[in-house]
């Protein structure tokens, strides 16, 4: 169990950390924060690939204290643009070679010439860093589901599998949590296993998406439980692109406020990358004015 804080790592450009404290000043407040950013990618300070991220931050610093798994994003750009590759990643993941007997649509419509040459690739390390992105996590969800296996715009995938979700659904999937060198990492193998047995047994995929969201937004609502006691913090900003998602939004606001969580989202700046350049230089300012740079 956690029992202390984390050493307070400083940045001045952390993509991440400038999510949340741009969501701090759309909101006008100060001291520390649960941060929860998620969205597509941002490079991260152990040099992989971060997006699915819960920081204890304020305007001078930040320290990590929990993140989703990480997952290779084979062919780094090009998995963006096709996320059936982080779909069979996350299946792999969960079943080994196996995966190929799933008796799913996405197994059966997959080109095992082309997955053969992604195997290889995670196998060796080439091309094919580690990613702890929600946005790459609703990208694999949306292509096992049959939603979207390729994107023509940013978020395709991700919007389309929100659309699909059906309303007045409250059951979820399972998801398991670890601890590793004093944070907190979300294991979504369970997810992923669930989704193939509904998809196995018919399930719909609007029920399917729906409670894929509800899941996510448990995620988050039982990550900021343990921090907000670790911390005796009850402030939490959601911040980064995922957040444009208003079913993902509303569902995890309800869960945070019934929880007694005092909970900030945006409302003049942006919560994808167009707000990031605000939180980057609202810190670099604070951290030359402590002398810290």
């Amino acid at each position: 169990m956690l029992a202390y804080s984390q050493p307070f790592v400083v940045s001045i450009v952390q993509h991440h950390y400038a999510h949340v404290v741009s969501c701090m000043v759309d909101n006008e407040i100060a001291g520390e924060v649960i941060g929860v950013s998620f969205d597509g990618t941002g490079y991260g300070t152990d040099g992989k690939i971060w997006g699915g991220e819960f920081l204890v931050s304020s305007y001078d610093k930040f320290r990590r204290m929990a993140h989703l798994e990480y997952t290779p994003l084979p062919g780094g750009e090009k998995a963006i643009k096709e996320p059936w590759r982080m779909a069979a990643c996350y299946l792999f993941k969960a079943y080994g070679d196996d995966m190929l007997n799933l008796e799913i649509d996405f197994i059966k419509n997959l080109d095992r010439d082309k997955w053969a040459i992604i195997r290889n690739m995670i196998d060796k390390g080439l091309n094919s860093p580690l990613t702890s992105s929600a946005g790459r996590f609703f990208d694999a969800v949306s292509a096992l589901s049959g939603v979207r296996n390729e994107i023509y715009y940013e978020g395709q995938a991700a919007i389309e599998l929100e659309m699909k979700a059906a309303s007045g659904e409250y059951d979820e999937y399972s998801f398991d949590l670890e601890e590793v060198d004093n944070e907190f990492i979300v294991i979504l193998e369970p997810v992923i296993k669930s989704i193939v047995y509904d998809l196995e047994n018919s399930v719909r995929i609007e029920t399917i998406s729906a409670k894929f969201h509800n899941t996510v937004a448990n995620i988050i609502l039982s990550i900021c439980l343990k921090i907000g006691k670790i911390e005796r913090m009850k402030r939490v900003v959601l911040s980064g692109g995922v957040f444009q998602n208003t079913y993902l939004l509303n569902k995890t606001l309800n869960l945070l406020d019934k929880n007694g969580f005092k909970v900030f989202f945006h409302h003049r700046v942006p919560p994808n990358d167009g707000g990031v350049a605000l939180g980057q230089a609202i810190i670099a300012n604070e951290l030359i004015k402590r002398g810290l740079v």
